[in-house]
């Protein structure tokens, strides 16, 4: 196994499941769990256990590695510098050692199965990955500026097609060059490479590519976090070498745009830092300073935010698989009473999975009285076209 020499140096100090400022557990499956065995120390325990045929691959052991959604908190908070690094490289080499074996839990062999058979985790037709823009109006990719990548969640999930429908009307409205591969486009593939399928990550990959090429790609515009950080940093290893933006970065590049209407109510906001966009890729202003050019939009910070944020539990595949699964101790859950607790009234998100995660997490937790789970495009719609209350 890939990494296998690194397993050894985790003396298990704890670290790599808390925050900087200590003040919770930042690890999703441990905090869900509250098991040894589900912190990253533990899987570096559990792994070598394993090389090592001192334990086998149960399924209790498959559970244990996938419950990873590849947050990154680990990385940033390990005390071994000599390792950290190579955290999740780790864990992940540890998942394609065992998808190698068909060693899977069967929700994650059923989403890599549909993501094989139709390009996306959903199992749906291409020919109805268009179908968020059925009416507005968007042309396919010719000579624009930008592709608009709106990826699986934002074209097949019925509350990602609503995401994908906002973001796309304000970049119309902010005068933003874009078009869609429409049919053309599949999936990134950055949750089939956290879970452990590179092989199926580069042939997804490569078929993008290939699209991209014969569009004449130069500039794109990831909607989701997870799609941002495998064009940005993946594709490059293949020859898809584009200039790759999160559709906040547009957005806060052309807020002065913007015209709102008089009189809108005053309201509080906490910002959601998805892993893909903050830890990942170090983007943590661009949608703070978008949402600070709203007009009676006032921030209000978590106790965990930015480098300390906590994941929503849909990372690594978990939105398709439900490995660590729901209820009060899962981390949409935890993060939606978090935003409770800072006095917000609105949850703001800038990635469609994690929109889907903690507004399912607000409904089964009774708190729609108390905090709206909103995209921040969606925020900005609302008061352009006086809709905010």
């Amino acid at each position: 196994m890939k990494y296998a020499e690194i397993l050894h140096r985790c003396f298990r100090c704890g670290y790599c499941k808390l925050p900087g400022n200590y003040s919770d557990f930042n690890c999703p499956a441990y905090a869900a769990f509250r098991f040894e065995s589900y912190s990253p120390g533990g899987r570096m325990w559990l792994l070598r256990a394993w090389l090592e045929e001192k334990i086998e691959a149960s399924r209790r052991f498959q559970e244990i590695l996938f419950s990873c959604t590849a947050c990154g908190n680990c990385v940033e908070q390990c005390t071994m510098t000599n390792i950290k690094d190579d955290l999740l490289k780790a864990f992940t080499a540890g998942k394609e050692e065992l998808a190698g074996l068909g060693k899977v839990p069967p929700p994650v062999r059923d989403c890599l199965t549909r993501l094989q058979k139709f390009g996306n985790p959903y199992g749906l037709a291409k020919k109805k990955r268009t179908s968020w823009a059925s009416d507005l109006g968007v042309d396919l990719f010719s000579d624009q500026e930008y592709l608009f990548f709106p990826g699986d969640v934002g074209a097949f999930d019925s509350r990602g097609q609503e995401i994908t429908r906002s973001v796309a009307l304000l970049l119309k409205q902010l005068g933003v060059s874009f078009g869609i591969l429409g049919n053309r486009e599949v999936s990134d593939g950055n949750e089939a490479n956290a879970m452990g399928e590179s092989d199926l990550f580069h042939l997804l990959a490569e078929e993008n590519i290939r699209s991209f090429q014969s569009a004449g790609v130069e500039k794109i515009i990831a909607l989701s976090p997870h799609g941002f950080n495998a064009l940005k940093n993946e594709y490059p290893g293949m020859g898809g070498t584009y200039q790759v933006f999160h559709y906040t970065q547009i957005l806060t590049k052309h807020a002065h745009s913007m015209t709102f209407v008089d009189n809108l109510p005053h309201v509080r906001v906490t910002y959601h830092d998805p892993c893909y966009l903050g830890r990942h890729n170090q983007e943590y202003e661009a949608p703070r300073n978008f949402l600070s050019a709203l007009p009676g939009v006032e921030i209000c910070e978590m106790d965990r935010s930015r480098l300390d944020a906590f994941c929503c539990g849909g990372g690594g595949g978990n939105l398709f698989t439900d490995v660590i699964g729901s209820g009060p101790e899962s981390p949409a859950q935890s993060r939606t009473s978090e935003a409770v607790e800072a006095g917000a009234a609105i949850l703001a998100v800038s990635c469609p999975s994690c929109a889907v995660m903690l507004g399912d997490a607000v409904k089964s937790a009774n708190l729609e009285n108390r905090l709206q789970v909103r995209e921040i495009s969606e925020i900005a719609n609302d008061r352009i076209n006086g809709n905010a209350h």
